[in-house]
């Protein structure tokens, strides 16, 4: 017996270390850990004035910037997520919001801006640089864009809502531990007592991701929460975009670009609209970029705009930029000094002549130019406005590098957007083919109405044909009018065949290893380019240019404009 019970000590003295250790392995695995997070790892602060953005229930990346007690967001961010209008000019360092009717003007680093002629004053820089970097106010942001922001500090983070959808909230039992993800080890981010409010962001098997009203995404138990509920936010309507009243016609537009290369051009005005139909509307060439001062040569003429009043027409006059190496349009259109001066000579002009009008033409703009380029349409657009004067833009076909255009900003702020239905192929190509195939032409329809109104969408065919030369690898071609294409074929004794892909008539022969191709530009193919435009209820038709079109054109063309 006394040998047994030594035994039987040793082994109750095993069995009691075991549930011992089975047991702190229970309760090491199953108690609730008081490890709190490192936040400013949480909220990716790397340096002491970052302020973490969480912008509607997500956490962003970018971060904004505490600066003297003021939050500020750097332009970039302000584009991505809040008001694109926004307008950075460095080399006078200005930023400029302009809406349909007033430019709001600020110079970085003052603690003021004008809107108009109206000073108003702040006790804070509504813009200003840090480390070369251009950051505008949330404040000053706030004025013009609709969105609401509660900043808190320790560590610095902001909640931001641009958008009010539904939100599902959380009623929880009693104080609450937020973790950094669902488990009784995740690291703490926060508590929330029992009258706090959670937003439900995902529901789980067992824990609920949520976020707090004050910028913690983490997770609870589902055991914590007694109830959801559905709650309806009051969106931010502060702000109210004054409203882009365009000019309309209430007919289809019909117009042709007269091509004027000096005063005397004008002289051939009576000749070229003899024989035309149903045209309401006449561009002729008459400004252009000389210099990178932002100043404008002119062959405008009084007597031209009488007679083509006379006659029922309205002249909406182009102004160019595709003046020579000499002429940066990049120079004149980055200066908001150097773009008020050219407005102002361009709505001068406008006044003097009487013009209907302007047409903008700016041609091969460089992606850095886009930006300056859409803001002289904005600022023009409001000189145009308040004269009654109408504003069209010319646009090439959507495909390529072309986003920089802007097309859907032109439709707000543009009377008329109009796109250069040709050159699909041109002097430069690789390659020989149509000026502009009919799935060319739909396509750029099509695009361009996915970012601009049909009632402010022209699409302009062309009056003019290439032929090809292809000799080997060396292509080459020239653009003749619709005469000379037809005396063409004539001469070479051409057989043409309709091209169902290109919805044009085709013709090609070969002499001494050159092969000669044509793509006709006529009525037939005229009429087809008209049916899809018919059919896309567009707001009318330009053509390039007058004076390379046979007569029969014109029966084509009023024939779509009566339907």
């Amino acid at each position: 017996m006394k040998r047994i019970i030594p035994t039987l000590f040793a082994i109750v003295l095993i069995i009691l270390i075991a549930v011992f250790g089975l047991g702190w392995k229970y309760i090491e695995k199953y108690t609730y850990s008081n490890e709190k997070a490192d936040l400013t790892e949480y909220f990716d602060l790397q340096a002491e004035d970052d302020i973490a953005i969480i912008l509607q229930n997500e956490r962003m990346e970018e971060k904004a910037k505490l600066i003297d007690g003021v939050c500020y967001l750097d332009l970039d961010l302000v584009h991505k997520y809040f008001n694109t209008r926004f307008y950075e000019d460095e080399s006078e360092a200005l930023v400029l919001y302009t809406t349909a009717d007033t430019i709001t003007r600020t110079e970085i680093g003052d603690h003021s801006y004008w809107v108009g002629d109206q000073e108003i004053q702040r006790g804070y820089a509504p813009a200003l640089y840090q480390d070369n970097q251009l950051y505008l106010a949330i404040d000053f942001v706030k004025e013009y864009t609709n969105f609401s922001y509660e900043l808190f500090l320790d560590p610095n983070r902001m909640q931001v809502y641009t958008e009010w959808a539904p939100r599902t909230t959380a009623t929880l039992k009693k104080k609450t531990a937020i973790r950094y993800q669902g488990g009784v080890k995740s690291p703490i981010l926060t508590e929330a007592d029992k009258e706090d409010k959670l937003y439900v962001l995902e529901e789980m098997e067992n824990w609920t991701k949520v976020k707090t009203k004050d910028g913690f995404i983490g997770y609870v138990e589902n055991k914590r929460i007694v109830a959801t509920s559905e709650e309806d936010p009051i969106p931010v309507t502060d702000y109210v975009e004054t409203e882009y009243k365009s000019i309309h016609k209430d007919y289809k537009i019909n117009l042709a670009w007269h091509a004027v290369a000096g005063v005397g051009g004008n002289d051939t005005f009576d000749s070229l609209v003899a024989g035309t139909k149903g045209l309401t509307t006449i561009s002729p060439t008459w400004f252009y970029l000389k210099d990178n001062e932002g100043n404008i040569e002119s062959f405008a003429s009084e007597n031209y705009v009488s007679k083509a009043h006379e006659k029922g027409l309205e002249v909406w006059a182009l102004v160019e930029n595709m003046t020579g190496e000499d002429v940066s349009s990049f120079e004149v259109l980055s200066s908001t000094s150097k773009r008020t001066h050219l407005i102002n000579q361009l709505m001068e002009q406008a006044r003097t002549y009487q013009l209907d009008g302007i047409n903008v033409d700016f041609e091969s703009l460089s992606v850095d130019t886009g930006e300056h380029f859409v803001e002289f349409l904005r600022e023009l657009s409001i000189e145009c406005r308040k004269d009654g004067v109408v504003l069209s833009v010319d646009n090439y076909v959507p495909i390529g590098n072309t986003n920089h255009y802007n097309r859907k900003e032109q439709g707000i702020v543009a009377d008329y957007v109009i796109i250069m239905g040709y050159d699909e192929h041109y002097r430069g190509s690789e390659e020989a083919g149509s000026v502009a195939s009919i799935g060319f032409v739909e396509s750029g329809i099509k695009k361009t109405l996915e970012e601009v109104p049909a009632e402010k969408v022209i699409n302009a065919v062309p009056f003019y044909t290439r032929i090809w030369d292809t000799t080997g690898s060396t292509v080459d071609s020239q653009a003749v009018g619709m005469d000379m294409a037809e005396e063409y074929i004539h001469n070479h004794n051409i057989t043409t065949v309709w091209d169902e892909d290109a919805c044009q008539n085709y013709g090609e022969y070969e002499s001494n290893g050159t092969k000669h191709q044509v793509w006709l530009e006529d009525a037939e193919s005229i009429k087809v380019k008209l049916s899809v435009m018919e059919a896309n209820h567009l707001a009318g038709v330009a053509s390039w240019k007058l004076g390379y079109e046979k007569s029969e054109i014109w029966d084509v063309i009023e024939d779509y404009l009566q339907k």
